[in-house]
């Protein structure tokens, strides 16, 4: 088994006990993305001289005998949205296109006190905005599955390094489905924690109140460690939640005896066969271990989607507001103010970034601003009123993740209502704030991974880890990565 294979605490037990080194590790990570990422594409930055120092000092630090943290010597790919210290950052954008950070995330700086290797920024739909990959500036990542779809979005590029074995451990954000939905289409395990459980300073912010930072990993075991290393409290971020770090991986062998188990029927009505029958296989394998599982029916779910492109769109309005040409970013010049901030939006910004500032612009606005943002705002109320009734009766939820199979490259694009159907699954979660992780747990009609997913009550994780975990033991191992270009199995 190569080192990689070992996983996120195969690999920091290997570098903790000098069976391996982390210049080792890091060694077989640039290589498989040497070799991989002219057919994938995850990649905009690869820093593998930043990388090759930080293995080195955290080798010296085993040598003194210090402890090299939680993750010592794994490598981790960050979405490009993360602000890295020295390092491009463009979130898949032209308008920051030569941006450099001066600071790190919250994030970043935790990862590396845990003995991670960041070796790289992967490609997004630009400023998270996209349910496929395909909206980024600067081309589309693809499925390593099959080379000819889509790996998901926002977060696609994290999700197909981790299931193309180029990194063991990836971070994404999750503000309508952008973990969990390129977690299921590439077959990985993707989490969205409880909203203000992770850090979003340094974030950059598309959707302030549905934003949240989350693991990609190939295992249940690997989520739970990729989550403990950067959850907990951040007095720079005012909405973070104050209280200390919980440790997961201890839960996971608890089981499910006696939880309580809903499926949700109303997502089971709106997704494909393969889709609907992944959720009804993890539902009865929950059973056959031990839950009291029932079916439950919470319409208010499917109004979800239709709140969240009101919600989202407004907030992106204002948050993308600050690149007018003049603090940062591209600025493209005019006789004046108006037309220099014109100019270089509209050059700067891709098509569905500015389709999405002005709906939001436009629901922000006198005399509409009842009608659409505040209509919204109060369906988002009725979601989360529904779903404090369901846990009221259930510990966890279980659902489909996607409608369907990963896609086409190019099969949604014309059709922007189409693309946006892709997160009906998901949206409800990120509304009410509460945690939710998908679950590679079968290969669909076209031979490609479904997930399913299992939700939680906010600060959660717990329960929801115990469930992901019964579910992966499930689950036929052909339905999760790595993969080589094709399908192929990794060793």
């Amino acid at each position: 088994m190569t080192l990689l294979g070992r996983g996120v605490a195969g690999i920091a037990a290997a570098v903790r006990s000098k069976e391996a080194s982390a210049r080792e590790v890091l060694a077989e990570s640039l290589a498989a993305i040497e070799q991989l990422e002219g057919e994938l594409h995850c990649f905009h930055t690869v820093m593998a001289e930043r990388a090759e120092a930080a293995a080195a000092a955290l080798d010296e630090k085993v040598a003194r005998g210090e402890d090299p943290g939680l993750l010592a010597g794994v490598p981790v790919a960050l979405k490009d949205n993360m602000c890295t210290k020295g390092t491009v950052t463009t979130c898949s954008s032209r308008i920051l296109e030569n941006w450099v950070p001066p600071y790190d995330a919250t994030v970043v700086t935790r990862l590396r006190a845990a003995g991670a290797v960041v070796v790289g920024k992967t490609n997004l739909d630009e400023f998270a905005m996209g349910s496929s990959t395909e909206n980024s500036a600067f081309g589309p990542t693809r499925n390593p599955w099959d080379t000819a779809r889509v790996p998901g979005g926002s977060s696609g590029g994290s999700a197909a390094a981790v299931a193309a074995g180029m990194v063991p451990l990836a971070y994404g954000s999750d503000t309508g489905g952008s973990i969990r939905q390129p977690a299921s289409l590439c077959g990985v395990v993707g989490v969205k924690p409880t909203y203000g459980l992770v850090s979003r300073y340094g974030l950059v912010a598309f959707a302030s109140s549905l934003d949240q930072i989350g693991p990609f990993t190939l295992s249940v075991a690997d989520s739970a460690l990729g989550l403990e290393a950067v959850a907990g409290h951040d007095p720079a971020d005012s909405t973070s939640i104050d209280r200390p770090a919980t440790s997961y991986a201890g839960l996971l062998e608890e089981g499910v005896e006696g939880l309580r188990v809903g499926l949700i029927e109303d997502f089971v009505s709106e997704v494909s066969p393969s889709c609907a029958e992944a959720a009804r296989a993890a539902a009865e394998a929950l059973g056959a271990a031990g839950a009291k599982v029932e079916e439950v029916s919470i319409p208010e779910v499917l109004h979800g989607l239709p709140a969240y492109y009101v919600i989202a769109p407004a907030e992106a309005s204002s948050n993308l507001a600050r690149y007018d040409g003049v603090r940062y970013g591209l600025r493209v010049g005019g006789p004046d103010v108006a037309a220099m901030n014109a100019r270089t939006r509209g050059a700067g910004f891709g098509k569905e970034v500015r389709r999405r500032v002005m709906v939001g612009t436009y629901a922000l606005s006198a005399g509409y601003y009842d009608a659409y943002y505040g209509q919204a705002q109060r369906v988002r109320t009725l979601v989360v009123e529904a779903f404090a009734r369901a846990y009221e009766r259930f510990d966890v939820l279980v659902a489909p993740m996607t409608p369907s199979e990963a896609f086409r490259l190019g099969e949604k694009t014309a059709n922007p209502l189409d693309m946006y159907v892709s997160d009906v699954c998901a949206v409800p979660s990120n509304l009410a704030g509460h945690p939710a992780v998908s679950v590679p747990f079968a290969l669909g009609a076209e031979g490609l991974p479904v997930g399913v997913q299992v939700l939680a009550p906010a600060l959660g994780e717990g329960l929801m880890y115990r469930a992901a975990a019964v579910l992966e033991q499930a689950a036929p191992p052909a339905a999760r990565g790595p993969v080589r270009p094709g399908g192929e199995r990794r060793a």
